[in-house]
């Protein structure tokens, strides 16, 4: 049978988050209703994201050593039970019944971890077709971004190592591993994600980047040399 909501801990790393952090949490109380956890890892930010992230009831706030996969790992080390971690950047949402869907993906025993299909919120048309594209390139590869809101059962995650000590692409290379782990659950039901950083940068501009570094990760560039690169062009 699937496995309880209770069993499911939501891990959200944030940084300089304060404009969106109470939004972002309180649109997780239907799952925190049925039993799900949320802890919040916070990288030191300059700004009041962890107070704000405090007066939302039943938030876990930590504080974690600075960079995505470190403050993913401090917040899964910091999430009790047994069950399935699921990490979810701040400016993505989650289907409300999200804990129900991952239970039923996983409730065969055979998948050990999964992914939602993207959305990207926003007006121009480009941005369909960019979240088409990943999502078909995510069913394709078999590796998912940090964006489509990665599940795994936390047995699996412990027996890993978790995530490796990376600045850049480590969902990517997170989920390289996953595939020898077992089996993936590729979710239809979207996760939207702000349309902030396509804004900023542009969507074309942004798409480019971000295919420049994963192949240069690809070719075996060292992630800390792509991190220096994406610090002077972005």
């Amino acid at each position: 049978p699937p496995e309880p909501a209770s069993s499911l801990a939501i891990v959200m790393p944030v940084l300089n988050e304060a404009a969106g952090i109470e939004a972002a949490l309180r649109a997780l109380a239907p799952l925190r209703a049925r039993g799900a956890r949320v802890v919040v890892a916070d990288g030191g930010s300059t700004d009041d994201t962890p107070a704000r992230a405090r007066r939302v009831e039943g938030t876990q706030v930590i504080q974690a050593q600075r960079g995505r996969a470190a403050q993913m790992n401090a917040g899964a080390q910091a999430a009790t039970g047994d069950g399935v971690l699921l990490f979810l950047h701040a400016d993505t949402a989650l289907p409300p019944d999200a804990d129900r869907l991952i239970a039923q993906a996983l409730a065969d025993g055979r998948h050990v971890w999964g992914r939602f299909d993207v959305r990207i919120a926003g007006r121009p048309r480009m941005l369909r077709v960019v979240a088409t594209f990943m999502n078909a390139r995510s069913r394709w590869s078999g590796i998912a971004t940090g964006d489509q809101a990665i599940f795994v059962r936390r047995v699996v995650f412990e027996k890993m190592g978790g995530f490796a000590d990376l600045p850049l692409m480590e969902d990517i290379e997170f989920t390289r591993r996953l595939k020898q782990a077992g089996p993936r659950a590729s979710l239809p039901n979207e996760v939207v994600t702000a349309f902030r950083r396509w804004e900023q940068q542009g969507p074309l501009r942004t798409i480019l980047l971000m295919w420049t570094l994963r192949f240069l990760y690809w070719i075996g560039v060292n992630p800390h040399r792509l991190q220096h690169f994406y610090s002077m062009v972005r």
